[in-house]
């Protein structure tokens, strides 16, 4: 295959996942972004994790919350769990990779928050862990996911939402969180201040 057949390739897998996603999805990212409206309206906070890729996605969002999307606007509060790296690993040293959010959110979540966990593999016990977490707290769970859902899906409560990328190919499935996260900050801003 030639390279420009291959590139060619990365796009249409792209484009018919994101195609794919939006047909079956587009109401339920809608949605989405009403709770998280709702947390930041209620003074509560948005908090986000994920692992290696996805922990880019997490501080994307935060990223956005804290600074801003694409216009200016006042700041809102969102913080990500993954990025301080000697909380982290001291964590990881003392107790177990799989605590590394969870004690986190345990200290630093409250009632009403929201936990926002990008997971292309769905099978992360650290995410898991951190989904328990939230509901002990009474965190509503937002969970990004893809393929079949793995371990994460049947952790997830009623009041949970679960985004389900339909494709098991990590990379493809990570684009599509990335282009979510820019539609649920677009859709947080417009909710909140117009325009």
């Amino acid at each position: 295959m030639s390279p420009q057949d291959r590139i060619i390739n990365h796009f249409t897998d792209s484009l018919r996942t994101q195609q794919a996603t939006l047909t079956s999805l587009g109401e339920l990212i809608e949605f989405a972004s009403q709770r998280l409206v709702a947390t930041l309206l209620n003074d509560k906070k948005i908090i986000t994790c994920g692992n290696g890729r996805s922990a880019i996605l997490a501080q994307l969002l935060s990223s956005a919350m804290l600074n801003q999307y694409d216009r200016d606007r006042p700041s809102l509060p969102a913080i990500a769990l993954t990025t301080d790296t000697t909380t982290i690993t001291a964590i990881a040293n003392d107790y177990h990779f799989d605590d590394v959010f969870a004690k986190q959110l345990r200290a630093l979540g409250q009632s009403g928050d929201i936990l926002v966990a990008y997971t292309d593999g769905n099978n992360s016990a650290n995410i898991a862990k951190a989904i328990a977490t939230a509901h002990d707290k009474d965190i509503t769970v937002i969970a990004l996911t893809g393929n079949n859902g793995g371990m994460i899906a049947p952790l997830l409560n009623e009041t949970d939402i679960e985004i389900r990328i339909p494709s098991n190919a990590s990379v493809h499935i990570q684009e599509v969180h990335a282009l979510i996260t820019h539609c649920l900050c677009d859709l947080i801003d417009h909710q909140l201040f117009g325009g």
